[in-house]
């Protein structure tokens, strides 16, 4: 190996580096020679002065990650501005010309319960960025001066010598000095389920942590500009706007569309009467009023925090609200191997086995050795999964360790001197398998069949560890070889079965090698087309849509860096996924606040839970399914008052408008319409309790289908309103006061039901109500019956003109509820309400 020393022929006073070369050019700086990067760096094996030092500081700032405070302020600000609240605010501004002043403070106060529950629900209190900074080490031996000292880590710059032993975490990017090999734990970062043997002039990692051994380094990336840094940039990128978000968009802009339509006709028909302004300006107010879906961000927020309470009872934390709709439409999961898939626990398979006169042919004697050679209280990986594997009868305790010599990088096995219960000594070894062939005496006789049988093993995705014992002569004699791996979770395979029947595709993700990946999703039940990931940055432009196109089809990926991971997840959002990720890791950060839904596993470093949008408190994927099931009845509900809520302001503008165009009359008063939309927002509260079914597909916002029914229900209405106001104008000849109140309990009353309508595909009988939402309706619709009989804030009707009202509402009832039926089949007729699960 080439001997890795920095003279000190560069030691000048005045060092120093381009800070733009600095920042372009820290990757190619990690495969360069010493030679190259020490006039690059311009240091020396006895480490900068302090001069020099601070003044490098000065130049690439502090050896931390950045981190972009977002102004609460401006955050707060930021809910007064859509289409939603712009027409709540109109109302308010209506409100004030008009003098309306109990208006004005109703809605006021509605437009800022919305902006501080939306504030409050989506306000994260958990920052990515500063969860990756806890990660960094905080200390660090630096050689200064030619001194060593222990400094804040974020004081270390490029050209630093530092020191590092075991247990230490790396405090920056860098390339190891002369030394024996160190054992590097790189799973926060790369994914890799065991610790990688380091050597000179390799390069480590931020963030990693030495598990063996102890070296010299010398800095070469700091701060931003690490390995680990970058994967911060990239979990600071804008998460963009959610399909949620989208689908409320639009339901905005389609009211105010037509409100603005409406508001127009009306404007011009009364130029042509020759109306009072201010008249015209009042119907103004009380249409946009009615326009407006007030309470629509609320309870559609309710509705996600009620069902976020109720995952929590099934160990799944939401930490974005948004991210229960998501989570329903998810059709890819990519989900993470080792300790979700996998147990994360190194199991033994059956070993190889050489037959001679020590073992006698024995696979159990092999694992018996093994054992001996190995050490509970070391904790490690390995030791643990051959001691759990010796047998009662094979009696470990029966023999005594007079000496133990723990595994070390460069020996790279352990080696243990044992006393039998017959007093008799030997010596037994386990380790890397050419290690333990070159140790052996029988090495020409068993060479061939024992790589033969690490060939094997590698194929099928195992690692391989050698075992020798020594002869009565004292000499290594090779007797077998025991394959590792880390066994699929007992549950996994029916979950992933679930997963596709309920439409879901399962795409495994891990930092392994290409054959254990295959080795563990053929156990799975994924398939074996697995994608090597490393060749992904060596694709040419004119390949990318093929490496798109297999990206799409894989059933995994292997060789995982977490570039690639933010890159799958981007192909497959391209190609129109709703796309779930799953991690634990630094690593996995970016891709988790990437993908759709991310989802930080059981056990996830903090950075992972951060940028997650759902924590999984339980080991395993099950755990998912069952929130899948959940979300896909909260997106139902949701979706239930979508349609709900357009098709009564539908209503209501309809009739209104068509009232004062066709008879120059307003049906309603403004007092009448801001009761309206009161009792009906809190009587649809209830619906985030309300019992649904799910359907065994992703759910995705159909728009043309939610316009759709909710527009034929909104049309309906004004025909049966227009029916009982000719009854009451005309056959009954009420005064335009009763007349008012007469058609202000019919809406209220239709409306209420029009709750049952839009929460089944079905008859509305198919699926029964819950019983919060049924007293919520109900007991709502008493207050607006006796409002209406008694006369509040307007003239009383009296009990018999009510019950007819009920009556009359309740025929009209079933009549939009077969109608309903039949624009279920117009608008998606290949969708039947056989495919609802309860």
């Amino acid at each position: 190996m080439e001997k890795v020393k920095i003279s000190s022929a560069h030691q000048s006073s005045n060092r120093s580096v381009n800070k733009s070369s600095y920042n372009q050019n820290c990757d190619e700086w990690s495969k360069l020679d010493f030679a190259q990067l020490q006039a690059k760096l311009k240091t020396s094996s006895d480490g900068l002065s302090q001069t020099d030092a601070t003044q490098r500081l000065a130049q690439y700032g502090p050896n931390e990650l950045v981190e972009e405070k977002t102004n609460l302020l401006l955050k707060f600000l930021s809910y007064f501005w859509g289409p939603i609240p712009w027409m709540i605010e109109a109302a308010i501004i209506l409100s004030a010309l008009a003098k309306h002043w109990a208006d004005f403070f109703i809605i006021l106060v509605l437009l800022l319960s919305n902006v501080l529950v939306g504030f409050w629900e989506e306000h994260q209190a958990g920052n990515a960025i500063a969860a990756l900074k806890a990660k960094l080490a905080n200390k660090a031996r630096v050689r200064r001066d030619t001194q060593w000292q222990n400094l804040n880590a974020s004081e270390l710059v490029p050209g630093d010598v530092i020191r590092m032993r075991m247990g230490d975490i790396v405090p920056a990017d860098a390339r190891l000095l002369d030394g024996d090999s160190v054992e590097v734990d790189q799973s926060s970062l790369t994914g890799e389920s065991l610790p990688v043997v380091k050597s000179a002039g390799e390069t480590v990692y931020s963030g990693s942590i030495i598990r063996q051994g102890e070296i010299e380094a010398i800095v070469y990336a700091t701060g931003a500009n690490t390995f680990f840094g970058k994967t911060a940039q990239l979990v600071q990128g804008e998460r963009t706007a959610s399909h949620f978000q989208r689908a409320v968009l639009k339901i905005g802009n389609y009211l105010i569309m037509l409100a603005a339509a409406l508001v127009l006709l009306i404007v011009i028909v009364a130029l042509f009467r020759d109306d009072p302004m201010i008249t015209t300006l009042q119907f103004a107010l009380v249409l946009t009023v009615a326009a407006i879906p007030v309470a629509m961000p609320t309870v559609l927020s309710v509705t996600m925090a009620v069902g976020a309470r109720l995952l929590a009872k099934k160990q799944v934390v939401v930490t974005r609200l948004a991210a229960i709709e998501e989570l329903a439409g998810v059709d890819i999961l990519c989900s993470d191997k080792t300790g979700t898939l996998t147990q994360n626990l190194l199991t033994l398979g059956d070993p190889f086995y050489i037959e001679n006169s020590i073992n006698k042919g024995s696979a159990e004697q092999v694992i018996l050795y093994a054992a001996l050679a190995s050490r509970s209280e070391n904790n490690d990986p390995i030791d643990l999964a051959v001691l759990q594997s010796v047998k009662a009868e094979q009696h470990l305790d029966s023999y005594h360790i007079e000496h133990f010599q723990p595994f070390d990088p460069v020996s790279k096995r352990t080696e243990a001197l044992i006393k039998n219960a017959d007093g008799k000594t030997f010596k037994v070894t386990k380790g890397a398998p050419q290690v333990i062939l070159a140790l052996s005496a029988n090495i020409e006789a068993v060479k061939t069949q024992v790589e033969a049988s690490i060939d094997e093993f590698a194929a099928r995705g195992f690692r391989s560890l050698a075992v020798a014992k020594t002869d009565e002569q004292g000499k290594w004699q090779f007797i077998g070889v025991l394959p590792l791996f880390d066994p699929p979770r007992e549950e996994a395979i029916q979950t992933i079965a679930d997963a596709k029947e309920m439409g879901m595709s399962v795409k495994m993700v891990t930092g392994d090698q290409v054959a254990i990946a295959r080795e563990t999703a053929s156990k799975l039940g994924l398939g074996t087309n697995i994608l090597d990931a490393s060749g992904f940055g060596a694709t040419e432009h004119h390949q990318a849509t093929q490496l798109d196109d297999s990206i799409e089809s894989a059933d995994g990926f292997a060789q995982v860096f977490p570039e690639h991971k933010y890159h799958i997840i981007d192909v497959l959002q391209h190609r129109g996924h709703i796309v779930g990720m799953t991690g634990d890791g630094v690593n996995d950060a970016p891709a988790l606040k990437k993908a759709d839904c991310g989802i930080a596993v059981s056990g996830a470093t903090d950075a992972a839970r951060s940028a997650a949008s759902i924590v999984l408190m339980t080991d395993g994927l099950s755990v998912i399914i069952d929130a899948v099931k959940e979300s896909r009845k909260i997106f139902q509900r949701m979706n239930s008052y979508a349609i709900y809520r357009v098709a009564e302001t539908l209503r209501v503008l309809l009739f209104m408008t068509m009232a004062i165009l066709i008879f120059n009359f307003y049906p309603l008063t403004a007092v009448m319409i801001v009761m309206l939309a009161l009792l009906n927002d809190a009587a649809i509260l209830s619906i985030a309790y309300d019992n649904v079914h799910y359907q065994n597909k992703p759910e995705t916002w159909n728009m043309r289908l939610v316009l759709g029914i909710a527009s034929v229900l909104g049309i309906v209405g004004p025909i049966a309103a227009f029916g009982l106001f000719y009854l009451g104008d005309k056959v009954f000849e009420l005064d335009r006061p009763h007349l008012q109140t007469l058609m202000y309990l019919l809406l209220s009353v239709a409306g209420h039901l029009t709750i049952f309508l839009a929460r089944t595909r079905g008859p509305f009988w198919s699926i029964k109500p819950s019983a919060i939402l049924m007293v919520a309706v109900f007991g709502t619709q008493v207050i607006a019956t006796l409002i209406a009989v008694y006369g509040v804030f307007m003239t009383p009707l009296g009990w018999g003109w009510a019950l007819a009202v009920w009556a009359y509402a309740l025929v009209w009832f079933f009549i939009n509820d077969g109608l309903k039926l039949v624009a279920y089949r117009i608008f998606d007729p290949t969708e039947a309400p056989l495919l609802e699960k309860s």
